[in-house]
């Protein structure tokens, strides 16, 4: 069995005392999408969440976790979040706004805390998959613990 350091946001899991799980998958750096993690982890794609970052007109900077086969709903995550309206940042500025790069995007320990906003569906399952900071590295844990963690709000934030 392979040894799996841990992350910072591990660090900060363990820190809160929150459980959890470290699940190595393999990386293809031409799909980075979360459902070819999904397939990777052999779960459901439902379980597992991909971290977007948005900038709000009003509000600067806030995040939308949401399932790995979804789109965002740019109309809903502003209205969510305060805004008028709302973009996905772009891939090049994610590591200076977050600390993160494209594919390792966690909900934990960005530079500095952001509104954080999860699926609505989010709160449907006893454990979740979200990044554990970086490609190739997921963490799995309870949906609430999280939730509670990153102080976020449960929302309709995907299309259908």
């Amino acid at each position: 069995m392979q040894k799996i350091n841990k992350t910072n946001v591990a660090r900060l899991l363990d820190k809160a005392k929150i459980a959890y799980e470290l699940v190595p998958y393999v990386v293809d750096e031409n799909d980075l999408s979360a459902t070819h993690v999904a397939a990777q982890l052999n779960e459901p794609v439902e379980r597992v969440f991909k971290t977007l970052v948005l900038n709000g007109n009003k509000t600067g900077h806030f995040v939308c976790v949401i399932p790995a086969d979804k789109e965002v709903d740019l109309k809903k995550a502003a209205k969510v979040s305060g805004n008028k309206n709302c973009e996905l940042i772009h891939v090049k500025d994610l590591l200076q706004v977050t600390g993160y790069i494209r594919g390792g995007c966690s909900p934990v320990g960005m530079k500095r805390q952001l509104p954080t906003y999860f699926h609505s569906s989010f709160i449907d399952y006893d454990y979740v998959y979200v990044s554990a900071g970086q490609r190739g590295l997921q963490v799995k844990l309870a949906p609430d613990a999280l939730r509670s963690y990153v102080n976020g709000e449960i929302d309709d934030l995907v299309g259908e």
